[in-house]
């Protein structure tokens, strides 16, 4: 079974929480705080795998979780870090995040990796937290949480030639004569409905990932007859084999066919217009393809077209060998490296930020709802998934942190008096006057 896009749900692993402990060694009096930092959540890493080639595995598995970081220990001894969940993908994977439209990766190298959910951050023991004035403080973090998000799988098929054409008209059949591929054959429309491989060995250490792409008709480019799913594929191929039918046996003009072809792959993705083509006129044992195949030449030189054109018959395998050679000379002289823009490779980057003061930023902000004032801000939520409220000390923490931020004298410049009510997320807090 061949599947090309799938839509699963990556989570990394929550980070453990930190320990409240004290030592208690027999000659340590007053030992002091001894709780130890939760372990880091486990990251979601997809690796490009080249032993596979479909998607069919995310059919049948569409959530990933990594796991937890273990919770902090005593005797200041840190959580042990989950393990990273690795999810091997075949090569010429799209990532992309579900929600935005972002690419996240185009993973395209064997072995390739990319982060798509980072684990959570270990909360902090409760010796994190012993200052001179506080030496047994009783607080300690929770643990972050994993990030997660649904993302989408694209693959397009990576093959150093890609057979194009219009339906029924041969390119099941000259894969399955090149190369040891056995695809469904049949005389009638879309018979392929996947891409097949095939790879062609021409001896002498000389070969090449051959494949059969289902047929494009006229309005490809629109979606029309499922035109978007196989041409995306043609964007991966290094090298674009136009399968003609000559003889016109379905009494389609080939030289239109041609035309028609292109237009939808340039419509598609004009930067394909420049991929090295050549063109396979096919058929050509039956008797009206070579009155047809003079009459498309001399259409093209008035057109003024200069590609290759290679008369074949894959029914009795007359031509080939020239065309096979022809395409391994050609793939010779291209680098390996994908053609297009769009490809873009995961690098390993460090990147700087100046350390700040404070964990926390002032970036809330405060809106009224009858009575009530309402505080929204990313470094709060963040604040509040991370604190233990079941302790005092936990608590005053918060309110302290708030303070510092700037909160409490903005929400008395907003006329926020004793006894109103605040909302910070899911909780309410009664405002009190620092007496």
């Amino acid at each position: 079974m061949f599947v090309d896009k799938a839509k699963i749900y990556v989570k990394g692993g929550d980070g453990g929480d930190g320990l409240v402990a004290f030592r208690r060694e027999k000659y340590v009096p007053e030992g002091g705080p001894g709780g130890g930092d939760g372990g880091d959540g486990g990251d979601v890493i997809f690796r490009v795998d080249e032993g596979l080639r479909t998607l069919v595995d995310f059919r049948y598995q569409k959530h990933f979780k990594a796991k937890r970081g273990e919770k902090g220990r005593n005797k200041c001894q840190h959580g042990a870090n989950a393990d990273d969940m690795v999810v091997r993908v075949p090569p010429g994977t799209l990532v992309i995040d579900d929600d935005t439209g972002e690419i996240v990766a185009d993973l395209t190298r064997h072995q390739q990796e990319v982060v798509v959910a980072k684990g959570g951050r270990g909360g902090r023991g409760n010796m994190r937290f012993a200052t001179a004035k506080n030496t047994a403080p009783e607080i300690a973090e929770n643990g972050e949480e994993g990030q997660e998000r649904w993302v989408v799988l694209e693959l397009k098929v990576m093959a150093d030639v890609g057979l194009v054409g219009f339906p029924s008209v041969g390119k099941s059949t000259l894969l399955s004569v090149v190369s040891a591929a056995t695809p469904k054959i049949g005389a009638y429309h879309f018979t392929t409905i996947t891409p097949n491989l095939g790879v062609v060995d021409l001896g002498e250490g000389r070969s090449f990932v051959m494949a059969d792409l289902p047929g494009l008709i006229e309005g490809a480019s629109q979606g029309i007859g499922l035109g978007h799913e196989f041409l995306r594929h043609v964007e991966r191929t290094r090298i674009i084999v136009h399968v003609v039918d000559m003889a016109g046996t379905e009494g389609r003009d080939p030289y239109e066919d041609w035309k028609k072809i292109n237009e939808e792959i340039k419509l598609y993705n004009a930067k394909l217009e420049e991929r090295p083509q050549v063109i396979v006129a096919n058929k050509m044992d039956i008797p009206e393809a070579e009155e047809n195949l003079a009459a498309f030449r001399k259409q093209m030189e008035e057109d003024g077209k200069s590609i290759e054109i290679f008369p074949i018959s894959a029914v009795t395998k007359g031509g080939i060998q020239p065309l096979l050679y022809r395409v391994a000379d050609m793939l010779d002289a291209i680098p390996d490296a994908p053609l297009l823009e769009e490809v873009q490779e995961v690098e390993e980057r460090k990147v700087y930020r100046m350390e700040k003061k404070n964990e926390y930023d002032n970036d809330f902000v405060i809106r009224r709802e009858n009575d009530v004032f309402v505080v929204e801000s990313p470094s709060i939520e963040k604040l509040m998934k991370r604190t233990n409220f079941t302790t005092e000390e936990g608590v005053l923490r918060f309110a302290r942190i708030l303070r510092n931020m700037g909160i409490d004298k903005a929400l008395r410049e907003r006329g926020a008096v004793d006894g109103q009510t605040i909302r910070l997320n899911d909780y309410e807090f009664e405002f009190v006057e620092k007496s």
